[in-house]
């Protein structure tokens, strides 16, 4: 066996067989990135390569616990975004994969851990792509998200590999995929064990070069959703191309998208954005270490309830699912069922880890006692008398040291502690929907929580793999209060005539994930009316319930949930729901305030412009 000289970031270690192993190792890092030094040291080892006789395959992997490689150095891009340097890094990286590409012998990336980005790129240029089916194991190309395009080839080599429509899902979403999902869309060749992973690669050089990508093909044009951030419509422009041009021609406009991109104020934005979230990651975590909570309850087996249950479950903790209502209690049961189900259809977790998962819950409409728990979360209809009566009568059945916490998305943590005898355990712990998907949690404060709750409450949160926010105990706490304005403007503009459907495109073009409309189905108009109400009481006629909200949780219209709302929930598209257009007539009220006032609040029509409409919002 040989190995290779010092070298920075990567290792070289040629076997018996003919196999050199490339291990790439940055030093004093728990992470393998691409920047200036890595692309240098990758460029050496293909120097020595090129020229080696009796070479027999090349495997590409990485000592890193969690990590294959991150990809591209972001704090490099952004220093280079700034200067203009940018167009030269990323030509250099093209080169040096190129480099890789043309090797006259197999090569096989062997991926353990996230491998995003540049650290995806440089394994589409193998021959071969072997993951590992270890929860750490992630692969994707999330570039779009941060205003950028994948410019080592990602955007050409992808629909070679996988065809232009799946490259497009993968490169427009830019989400990471756990290995399963990877396996399904054709990211990956195969998955396999960790321990086998290495044995998995030499197996897949023994298969020798691998052919040519797929041919040019007639396929639907693959096209971005309009956006504030231009990066996936110049992605989809390259996937576009792809296939009807040469792979040098294609890289060129990956080279020329990435370069005009790094010079876009969003773009830039995007990337900052990034580094401040991640900050705020770092420092949610700094918190003391404490007991890891190993049971737990949730009262309340509502769309909420079961969603927190079936995400406890998942991380390890067992639930009982306490709700008075059994049918309520089998409603949320399927739910959860539901959750499980996706998640395994989605590679996020096989069969058997469902099956585990989904044991750890006992459900139960028994009011009695709950000394077994170490936190009790309730979760129950959004009511202030209901939760008063709920906690009161909490604090006989659990023990004194317990953490009692509710999922309160606007009501006063400080009232509800009132009704029990130790409220320095009570906290606010409010989980987002779908809580399998929302990574925020808001952890509210109040009066006479103490620090100590404090401080298991946030050890809590990072147990379950949430970003906790600390907030004060107020109305709406942080995020319904920036949020319910958004929404509640948007209601008033449907009572005035503007068209559902109008109202939301014209949000999602300005760049919003959903329009405000879907999401108040999404919420349930039940749910926001009750939000409503506790910020009308403490911000007055500007927080004031649309009429049309109220009409529609009288006539059991309440989104999502009951299949009508905003829209008719009958398949993948749903269509704005006619049937409360009656409801509408008469309830416009055009000299209220406005909560997001304009210079001309409370004037709308259906002629008014997307444009418009945005603003208005």
């Amino acid at each position: 066996m040989s190995a290779s000289p010092a070298a920075p970031t990567i290792r070289r270690d040629i076997g018996d067989d003919g196999v050199c192993v490339l291990t790439f190792d940055r030093p004093d890092s728990g992470a393998n990135i691409f920047d200036t030094a890595t692309m240098r040291d990758l460029s050496g080892q293909l120097d020595f390569l090129e020229k080696e006789a009796g070479l027999n395959g090349v495997i590409l992997t990485s000592a890193k616990k969690s990590i294959f490689i991150a990809g591209a150095d972001l704090q490099t891009l952004l220093r280079q975004a700034q200067t203009g340097e940018m167009r030269a890094f990323i030509a250099e990286g093209q080169r040096v994969f190129n480099r890789l590409a043309a090797l006259k012998v197999p090569t096989v990336a062997a991926i353990h851990g996230a491998c995003a980005g540049g650290g995806y790129e440089v394994t589409l240029v193998c021959d071969y792509r072997v993951a590992s089916d270890a929860p750490a194991t992630r692969i994707g190309l999330p570039e779009t998200t941060l205003g950028l395009v994948p410019a080592w080839g990602g955007a050409t080599r992808l629909p070679r590999l996988i065809g232009p429509e799946k490259a497009g899902e993968v490169i427009l979403k830019g989400k990471l995929c756990p290995a399963a999902e990877a396996l399904n869309l054709g990211l990956v060749d195969e998955v396999v064990p960790q321990e086998r992973l290495l044995d998995a690669a030499r197996d897949k050089l023994k298969s020798g070069k691998r052919p040519g990508g797929q041919p040019a093909v007639n396929a639907e044009p693959v096209q971005a959703k309009p956006s504030q951030n231009p990066a996936p419509a110049r992605a989809a422009e390259i996937i576009n191309r792809s296939l009807a041009s040469s792979v040098d021609d294609s890289l060129a406009r990956e080279l020329d998208a990435i370069a005009e991109l790094g010079e876009t104020e969003s773009t830039r934005n995007l990337i900052r954005n990034f580094f401040l979230a991640d900050k705020y990651k770092k420092s949610s975590s700094k918190t003391a270490p404490g007991e890891k909570v190993v049971h737990a309850a949730v009262i309340g087996a509502g769309v909420m309830g079961s969603g927190i249950a079936q995400w406890l479950s998942s991380r390890g903790i067992s639930v009982i699912l306490r709700d008075v209502n059994a049918e309520q209690l089998d409603r949320g049961l399927g739910n959860i069922e539901k959750t499980y189900g996706e998640a395994v259809k989605r590679g996020l977790m096989n069969e058997e880890k469902a099956k585990e998962g989904r044991s750890r819950i006992v459900a139960s409409s028994n009011p009695g006692p709950m000394r077994e728990v170490q936190i009790v979360i309730e979760a129950a209809s959004e009511k202030l008398e209901i939760k008063r009566a709920i906690f009161a009568d909490l604090d006989t059945k659990i023990d004194d040291t317990d953490i009692l916490a509710t999922n309160t998305s606007a009501l006063s943590i400080s009232d509800l502690a009132a009704q029990t005898k130790h409220p320095g355990r009570v906290i606010g712990l409010h989980f987002f929907n779908p809580v399998s998907r929302m990574k925020l949690i808001e952890v509210v404060i109040g009066e006479q929580t103490s620090d100590e709750t404090k401080e298991r409450a946030l050890f809590f949160a990072r147990q379950i793999g949430k970003v906790p926010v600390v907030v004060r105990d107020s109305p709406g706490f942080l995020v319904n209060r920036v949020l319910f304005p958004y929404l509640l403007d948007a209601a008033e503009l449907f009572e005035q005539g503007v068209d559902p459907q109008k109202i939301d495109d014209a949000l999602v073009e300005w760049g919003m994930p959903m329009g405000p409309l879907r999401l108040i189905d999404e919420i349930g108009v039940d749910i926001t009316v009750d939000i409503a109400a506790t910020l009308e009481k403490a911000y007055g006629e500007r927080a004031r319930t649309p009429t049309i909200l109220t009409k529609m949780q009288a006539a059991k219209m309440l989104g999502r949930k009951t299949g009508r709302g905003f829209y008719k929930y009958e398949g993948k598209q749903p269509p704005p729901n006619e049937e409360i257009v009656p409801l509408v007539a008469g309830v416009a009220d055009l000299g209220r305030p406005s909560a997001s006032p304009t210079p001309d609040p409370g004037t709308a029509s259906p002629a008014t412009t997307s444009s418009d409409l945005a603003l208005r919002l």
